[in-house]
């Protein structure tokens, strides 16, 4: 790729000529409208129009996906071509500029009048781009360092119940799950900071804990505290878990939003853990939205360290090859020429989780660069949380080893239990 473009690849829908839509797309999204204005000159338009890369014919769909009041105006009927299409956009045209970036790529291409589906499937960028943004600050290896587990996947759980527990609850909570034996502990999405257990209380009763643990034992365990907010007191809240000693912060990308992100990677050392809540309404539909390849590489301009992408068996609709390819994307270079992989950030597995679901999860992050999250999978294992954790931990082992989960149950029991209790 062109070290001074950004390239964007899409699925589109529309009855015209996708190649006439491709145009109309890199038009709308650089220097062009629907007609030719004053002062487009050719000059302009040589330095600051879109170009259309490529644009690759599939086979048509029988009914449009989604209407359109412009092509009903127009009488305009299938049959509904579909095709990827591939524009490069000029980087001078946004800057360093994270917000101008997403409003380039997608912006209004979706209201377009002339495609009845229009998805954002991917966004490359060259290193001398990405170099302008922020990287991870902790990332794979800081996180692993910072607990202290370099030979296998980070072990974790989500506390549970979501909400309803106060800073003590929260607090004795945490202190056994650390005696459990897990490497990491995240808050739920929907607690953040609660009238019954707000954050200036719950950090420091948690953290009291925390470091008490790690006094005794000489291990660190890493709390993911979900600190999203109004982004100034996103800043106050990470300030509060590094004056306590912690060493994570976690926000909800989506309503938070990419400035949000920018400013607080700028603000805190901390890592933060990246929750992907919503993205489905951004991305279940085939043919509508953003999908992870596009929008795992906005954010992690932003910075974050670590990203959700479901998991593999689990609760949610993700086909096991969306988690698949999300995860390795996670751990592969964001820029299109980088040297090595040293921006990866450490893919977050969660949603029904627990020892069963561990073989397929190594299989599909194809590394053991992972965080794999297991709430009732610890919280709820019949032996209790600490040997909910030794059921991950013994899986682990056998799928080292290269052997069944159920002959491996034979000879450890709270493997066993595991899969007798979760796998009914």
């Amino acid at each position: 790729m062109r070290p001074d473009t950004v390239e964007a690849s899409y699925l589109v829908e529309t009855p015209l000529d996708p190649g006439k839509i491709a145009a109309v797309m890199a038009g709308e999204q650089s220097s062009g409208t629907f007609v030719r204005v004053a002062g487009e000159t050719d000059e302009l338009r040589a330095r600051a129009a879109a170009e259309v890369l490529a644009v690759e014919e599939l086979e048509p769909a029988e009914a449009p996906s989604l209407r359109s009041a412009y092509l009903e105006r127009k009488a305009v009927a299938g049959p509904w071509r579909r095709a990827r299409v591939r524009i490069a956009y000029p980087i001078a045209n946004m800057g360093a500029n994270l917000p101008t970036l997403a409003a380039t790529v997608a912006g209004n291409l979706y209201d377009l009048g002339e495609v009845t589906g229009l998805r954002l499937t991917d966004v490359i960028v060259p290193q001398a781009f990405r170099d302008r943004f922020e990287k991870p600050l902790v990332g794979v290896a800081g996180t692993r360092s910072s607990v202290g587990v370099q030979d296998r996947p980070l072990f974790g759980t989500i506390i549970k119940p979501n909400v309803g527990l106060r800073a003590e609850e929260i607090a004795d909570l945490v202190q056994l799950l650390c005696e459990a034996g897990v490497d990491f502990i995240k808050d739920d999405e929907i607690c953040a900071n609660p009238d019954h257990a707000p954050l200036a209380d719950r950090v420091p009763a948690v953290m009291a804990r925390v470091r008490a643990y790690r006094e005794r034992s000489g291990r660190n365990v890493m709390i993911a505290f979900n600190i999203t907010d109004e982004t100034d007191a996103m800043r106050r809240h990470a300030d509060l878990v590094a004056r306590e000693n912690g060493s994570c912060v976690m926000a909800s990308l989506n309503w938070c939003g990419l400035s949000a992100m920018q400013t607080l990677r700028r603000s805190t050392p901390l890592a933060i853990h990246a929750h992907r809540n919503g993205f489905g309404a951004f991305a279940r539909h085939p043919l509508l939205g953003i999908g992870f390849d596009a929008y795992q590489a906005l954010y992690r301009l932003a910075g974050v360290d670590h990203m959700h992408v479901h998991g593999i068996g689990g609760k949610f609709s993700d086909q096991p090859e969306e988690v698949r390819a999300g995860a390795r994307r996670c751990l592969q270079p964001l820029a299109a020429d980088a040297p090595d992989a040293a921006d990866a950030v450490m893919p977050a597995f969660s949603s029904g989780q627990w020892a069963g679901t561990l073989p397929s999860t190594y299989e599909a992050a194809a590394s053991n660069d992972f965080l794999f999250m297991a709430g009732g999978g610890i919280l709820a294992h019949p032996g209790g949380p600490a040997a909910g954790v030794r059921s991950l931990r013994q899986a682990w082992d056998a799928v080292q080893r290269g052997q069944e989960l159920a002959l491996a149950g034979n000879q450890r029991l709270e493997l066993a239990a595991a899969l007798q209790f979760f796998g009914s």
